[in-house]
Order: C-alpha cells, then structure tokens, then sequence
C-alpha cells in the first residue's frame, strides 16, 4: 500500500515551463501548485541524496526571494535534472534560440542491458557538468587543510575548555556528575565534525555561461548554480586561529536559500569553507566580477565578457598591474589596479593612511581598542568594501547594483567623539554590512557617494537578462 502511495504521488507530481514561469503540481488529495518566475530566480540547485544516486535519480530546487518560496521537482532522472536546468537557466537569461533540452521527464528512459553503466556513470560522475562548466574545479580543498582548519576552529576551543571543565570538576570534587554534560556534548561536537568532513569533500566551484557552479558532499551531493547578480554581499573572514596557515572562509548573502545545507555542513551561504589567498582571489573573481573596471564604455574588443568580467573568466592576482590586459585603456588599467590593491589591503593590511580606505582616527580607539587601524570603508569600480576587525579579521564587499539603501547613525557617545556609523542594507543573511567608529564629515562624504553610485550601478545593471544580447546559434 505504501509503494503504491509513492507511485500515484509521482505520477500526480507534473511541471511545466514556460517564457515566464516555472509551474510544479502535486499532491493526490490534496493539490498543490506552486510557480517561480524566471525573472526572480535566485540560484538552482541538484540534490541526488545517496540513495536516489543509485538509482539514476535526483532531486530539482528552484530558489526565489522570500520565506518557504522555492519549487521542487522530486525526483527526476539526473540526466534529465541536468538538462531541464540548463533550459530554465536558458530562459531566464533572455538568450534566444531552440531549446536545449527536448523533452524533461520524471524518468530516465535506458536500455535494459546499460543500466548497470549507467548508474555506475552518474554515481561516480564529476559533481561539475562538463557540458555547462570546466571539468576542473579552480578550488581544490586540500584534505589536510580541511582537517586543520577544523582542529584551529572555533568549535574545537568549545571542546577543550568543555572537556578541561569536565576534568577539573571530577578531580577537585570527585563527582561524576559532570560527565553527564561532558560526554553529549563531545557526541555533539564528534558529529558535527563529521558533517562538516563529509560535506566539505568533493567541493568544486566554477564559473558557467549561466553563472556560479558550487558542488559539494561525498555520499549525498548537491550542485547549484548561482546566476549574475544574485549575489548581494560578500563577507572574507579569517578567525585569529588561522592567521599563522594564511587561511580565509567566504560566506555571501543571497535572496533565496535552498533547504540543502551547503559546503562544511553549514548554511547554503557558505561558498568557500577554508581557502588560502590565492584560493580567495580566485573565488572573488567569479563572485565580483567587477573587480576589473565595470565603465560600460570601455569597448576594448575582446577583453571583457557580457557581465563586465574577463573574457576568460581568470584575472592573475600578484601586484597593483598583475593581470590586467595590456589592451585596456590607462583609466581602467587605473581603476582595475586600485580595486585590486583595495582587496588586497582588505584582506593583510594592518591600516594606514596609503592602503586606499579611509580608517576611523585615533580618537575611537576609546570604542575600537585593537581594529581601529584597521576599521575602513573604500569604493571600488562596481563595489563598495568595508573592513573591520583585528583579532577576527572581516572584508566585507557589497556590489553597488545589490544595494537597497544606506543609513547614517550617531548615538550620544559617537557624537561625543565626533564618530558616526553607517549600514549599508542589503537582503538578510549571516552578513552585516555595517561599519562603526568613522569619522562624521568621512561618513557624511560616504553616504553621499554610495547614494550616488549605488542608483547609478542599478541603472546600468542587466543582469537579471545575463545572456539577452547573445546572437542564437
């Protein structure tokens, strides 16, 4: 009876696509329909969960903008999951052309002797489409680093002060009492650990015609691809543990979130669990395209792709002038040189008056005891940046396009000191775009120019139609 319950809700379960919208039926007796529309897509994602891999199934999540929003198709072939989302990413690009996927079915047609090869295929198959990404992922999670950066995290010194207690308690009073809390609480920690491990490998990240590609998991795996302009903050943090290995962690704030935890068995706004600098510039690169100049005029034939970024999706990271085409003009060579160089200071500097922000003084040392130096803002082609904190080191980059509006504070003691502080808002996520203890006649110029630049940025800004000056094939 069960088996046949779950045979008449997927042959209840339809979908259809249209120019507008993607409609998704369900239920038996009690009907569901759910749409999204193209034009509010805000990532999709592939989940093929261990058992569905086995047998050549997988499950489609559509993300929008707003509470419990997002469209799911369960369960669908792979090979058809893969297809149907190049056909809605297609659509909702505003290329033109002939379909790229003919027909998308809850099943997956094979012949019955080539079955067993193909589900050894799309088990084992690269988490990465090569059709619509590089096979290669330009992030490799180096399983030693992914085992340290664990041991130096926050959650390891929870463990040993907990443990330490647990130890201390016993000795000094003999009761045992105290493993009632020690021991869940390791089984806690223990199993966070191996989510965390487990999540985390395999992880691959690129760019697509169509935009970001984030795959992630060993035995349940997941893939989403983020179109342009989805992104609406970018947070590189550094904990004070891993300041000796160099290492970074990159978190974003989006519109949607799918229901699927992402890389590190954290929240789907995890983009890169730990990375080195290089690892970072090259991440930054296909989240902030606008890292090299954006002026919409520069028209220098075969340098630029259609979102504004490099032709090749690469920018070589090293010095001021590293990496930037020959070919571009002295002022965007100028501009894409300072934004490197702000990104650069963001991320290693200490503060001063030549690192392109401008910092707090020294008088809110009184509130900033250690990051006053470090505590700035900067505006960069495309991009606004904040960078606060010392001992846990935090850039913050916010893309002019994504803003939705700035605000000005000062309360009773920052007026004392002649400080202000300025937010700037953008959708909700683990990110706070806001920065505290800045000069007042500073952050009066810079709400000023962020108002400015951000309706102008949104203006120009077309990605919602990422691929719509595309000539069809």
């Amino acid at each position: 009876m069960l088996v046949v319950g779950f045979y008449l809700s997927w042959r209840m379960h339809t979908f259809r696509i249209t120019e507008e919208v993607v409609e998704v039926r369900s239920g038996i007796l009690f009907r569901t329909n759910r749409k999204a529309r193209l034009d509010r897509i805000q990532g999709i994602n592939i989940v093929r969960p261990f058992f569905a891999r086995l047998f050549g199934a997988a499950k489609l999540e559509i993300s929008q903008a707003g509470q419990d929003a997002n469209v799911q198709l369960s369960y669908l072939g792979s090979a058809s999951a893969d297809g149907l989302r190049r056909e809605i990413l297609r659509l909702a690009s505003g290329a033109r052309g002939e379909s790229v996927v003919a027909s998308a079915a809850p099943t997956a047609q094979v012949v019955g002797e080539r079955v067993i090869d193909r589900r050894v295929s799309e088990f084992l198959a690269p988490e990465l489409d090569p059709d619509a990404a590089p096979p290669e992922s330009i992030v490799k999670l180096d399983l030693g680093r992914l085992i340290g950066s664990l041991a130096l995290s926050g959650s390891t010194i929870m463990l040993i002060v907990l443990v330490a207690a647990g130890i201390v308690w016993i000795s000094l009073t003999g009761d045992v009492f105290a493993l009632f809390w020690v021991v869940p609480g390791a089984i806690g920690f223990g199993s966070y650990y191996v989510r965390k491990f487990t999540k985390s490998l395999r992880y691959s990240i690129a760019g697509t015609p169509d935009g970001i590609r984030v795959g992630f998991g060993l035995l349940s795996t997941s893939n989403e691809t983020l179109p342009p302009g989805r992104i609406h903050s970018v947070e590189v943090s550094q904990p004070l543990l891993w300041r000796i290995p160099g290492w970074w962690e990159i978190k974003v704030n989006r519109a949607g979130h799918s229901s699927t935890k992402g890389a590190g068995g954290e929240a789907n706004t995890t983009i890169l669990p730990v990375g080195d600098r290089g690892d970072v510039h090259k991440v930054l690169e296909l989240l902030l395209p606008e890292l090299l100049a954006q002026s919409a005029d520069v028209g220098v034939a075969g340098t630029g792709s259609a979102d504004g970024g490099p032709a090749d999706g690469r920018l070589a990271y090293g010095g001021p002038t590293d990496g930037v085409p020959a070919e571009l003009s002295a002022t965007v060579r100028a501009d894409t040189s300072r934004a490197i160089s702000v990104i650069e200071s963001g991320l290693e500097s200490k503060g001063g008056p030549d690192d392109g922000f401008t910092n707090s003084p020294s008088r809110a040392a009184v509130l900033r005891w250690f990051s006053w130096r470090r505590n700035g803002f900067a505006i960069t082609p495309g991009s606004l940046v904040l960078r606060k904190g010392a001992i846990w080191r935090q850039l913050v980059i916010v893309p002019q396009p994504r803003l939705q509006s700035v605000s000005l504070h000062q309360g009773p003691l920052l007026r004392m000191l002649d400080l202000a502080s300025v937010h700037l808002h953008t959708v909700s996520g683990p990110i706070s775009a806001d920065l505290g203890a800045i000069d007042r006649d500073a952050a009066i110029r810079f709400f000023e120019d962020v108002a400015s630049v951000a309706v102008s940025a949104a203006v120009r800004d077309t990605t919602h139609r990422w691929r719509a000056g595309e000539q069809p094939a």
